[in-house]
This record gives C-alpha cells, sequence and structure tokens, in this order.
C-alpha cells in the first residue's frame, strides 16, 4: 500500500509513494491561509461580515453623527451586525458556551430595543435609546475584533497572549471611554436639537 504524506510548506505539499517518488501538490492559499489562522470557513464568514458591518457603521457616524436604520449605510450596519452576532453564537472556538456568546447576545438584545425605539418616535427617550444604543453595538464590535485578530496575528507571535492579556484589556478600556464620550457628545447634540425646536 502507498503511503503518502505532505510538506509544512505554505507553497506546495510533497507526496510521496514507493513506486513512484516523489511528486508536488499545490496547497490552495485559502487553505494554506486558514491553517495559519486557526480559523475556519465559517470563521472567515463571520468575519467578514463584521468587518464589512463596522466600515458602514464608521462610515454612517461621519456622514450623520449617528447611526439609524433610515439612513441607507446606517441601515446596512444594522443587518450587517445582526448577522454577526448570529453567526458568532455558532462558533466555539474556545470550547462551550462562553463570553463572546453573550455578547452576541447582548448586541442582539441592544439591537432589538434600539429598532423598536426608532419605530416609536424620533423624540424623547426613544431618540436617546435609538442612537446611544446602535453607537453601543460598533463598540461592542471592537471586543471581538481585537480579541480574535490580535490572538492570531503576527503569525507565530500574536499581538496578546489570550482575552485576558493586559495589553488587550487595556486597549478595550480606552474603547469604552472613547464610546462614552461619543454618547455623551450625541446626547448633548439631540438635547441641543430639542432645544432649538422648542424656541422656533
Amino acid at each position: 500500500m502507498p503511503t503518502f504524506w505532505r510538506s509544512r510548506s505554505p507553497d506546495f505539499g510533497l507526496t510521496r509513494s514507493p513506486d513512484f517518488g516523489l511528486t508536488r501538490s499545490p496547497i490552495h492559499p485559502h487553505r494554506w491561509m486558514n491553517r495559519m489562522l486557526n480559523i475556519s470557513p465559517f470563521g472567515m464568514f463571520h468575519t467578514a461580515i463584521a468587518l464589512v458591518a463596522v466600515f458602514f457603521g464608521v462610515l454612517t457616524l461621519i456622514q450623520y453623527g449617528e447611526i439609524g436604520t433610515r439612513t441607507r449605510s446606517g441601515s446596512l450596519y444594522v443587518w450587517l451586525t445582526a448577522a454577526t452576532a448570529f453567526t458568532g453564537l455558532f462558533i466555539f472556538r474556545h470550547g462551550g458556551f462562553g463570553a463572546p456568546h453573550v455578547l452576541s447576545i447582548m448586541t442582539l438584545v441592544v439591537l432589538a430595543v434600539a429598532g423598536a425605539a426608532e419605530r416609536i418616535g424620533e423624540v424623547g427617550l426613544p431618540r436617546y435609546v435609538t442612537v446611544l444604543g446602535n453607537s453601543l453595538t460598533l463598540y461592542f464590535h471592537l471586543i471581538p475584533g481585537l480579541t480574535e485578530t490580535g490572538t492570531r496575528i503576527p503569525i507565530g507571535d500574536p499581538a496578546f497572549t489570550g482575552p485576558e492579556d493586559p495589553v488587550l484589556r487595556a486597549i478595550v478600556g480606552v474603547g469604552l471611554l472613547l464610546y462614552i464620550a461619543g454618547a455623551t457628545l450625541q446626547a448633548m447634540r439631540i438635547r441641543r436639537a430639542y432645544t432649538r425646536t422648542a424656541a422656533s
């Protein structure tokens, strides 16, 4: 019975047969990347959705100062973020149910509450809930984004040792402070708009 094995080369695999000697067979680049990053095709799909969601979220904040479904980019952000959270429920890189799944559920809940508030109206408490809730989900993207990327890249010497890495926790903490500052500015902006409307 011929025996075969494959080398660790990123470009080619060596296949050996006692009858035919050594031959080279190419390894598809995306399979090599998945193997090096320790990520499944489904995980890659999940990550791609998240990256596109973040792009539209940041774009919407820059253009309008807030995220909502009444703009095309904001609507895309909300739906892609929901898809990211939903697919995240089926990823079990660190074993069973854990903190990433809790974050996915929290994201879905916040999106649902913000969406319901947006449908109720554009004044009073519902507007604050919509604007601040959607912005909060953008911060939620930061946590798994930094964790999963930083514990894989650079390949062979990741930036973070794990979810509990002090540097990672510090960066996430800074992100939280930025969210609080941004949410404060958004709340002030909404209040000023109400004041101008009442005065006119």
